[in-house]
């Protein structure tokens, strides 16, 4: 079975979409020989994200964390025990890709896949700071990024690695560097693919938001 874990914080404003990218990339499966569920972490939420959840009709689980490193382990380890034997996490206020789950599934055997991440849109931003991000970003296969929005990994890895530690940031990579210690098998493809929110109020304190809006007050002080 695979597993998807979303951990929500408030996430009213993308969660809707999110949930429908997922749906069509479970759709664009040749066969649904291979279960696929869906398992949101509603994490201290609000909002009406609770409600939404329920109309899409997906799992869900409830948490009061403040911990984005909690919430997606406790995701994580639900599917696990549930029988998941792959986990994909992904963000609530991100969209992935119709290929996100095939993809995966072409690049198998793996123990875990990092993706890469585009950014929806760049209207809140300066010209000099898509550039500057554009240029450093690797959008290639082989490249050196860690995306919580857009990672995945076999159950066994994730166990043998000790799964997501309790941060409020940097969990993903924290667990990637885990998997590589212990030499397992890590794919670093730009074939999965995730679009992310370009919100300017981060979630995390040293997320991708954040790092974005550090970007574009760099780019000021250099105008």
């Amino acid at each position: 079975m695979i597993g998807i874990v979303i951990p929500a914080c408030n996430e009213e404003q993308y969660l809707e979409e999110c949930l429908h990218s997922i749906h069509l990339a479970i759709q664009a499966l040749p066969t649904l020989s291979r279960e696929v569920r869906v398992l949101v972490v509603l994490d201290s939420c609000t909002d009406q994200s609770l409600e939404i959840v329920q109309r899409a009709g997906v799992d869900y689980l409830q948490c009061h964390f403040c911990c984005v490193g909690k919430a997606r382990d406790l995701g994580v380890r639900h599917m696990i025990k549930s029988g998941a034997t792959w986990i994909a996490c992904t963000d609530a206020d991100t969209c992935v890709d119709t290929q996100w789950l095939l993809q995966q599934l072409h690049h198998q055997p793996a123990d875990a896949i990092c993706g890469v991440v585009e950014v929806d849109s760049w209207r809140n931003f300066s010209f000099l700071t898509r550039k500057n991000y554009l240029t450093h970003y690797q959008d290639t296969m082989n490249h050196a990024h860690i995306h919580g929005a857009n990672l995945s990994f076999s159950s066994t890895a994730y166990i043998q690695a000790g799964g997501f530690k309790p941060l409020n940031c940097h969990e993903d990579i924290h667990l990637i560097k885990q998997m590589q210690s212990l030499d397992l098998k890590i794919i670093w493809s730009n074939l999965v693919r995730v679009k992310t929110s370009s919100r300017l109020n981060a979630r995390a304190p040293e997320g991708f938001a954040s790092f974005l809006h550090q970007l574009e007050m760099s780019s000021r002080v250099i105008k």
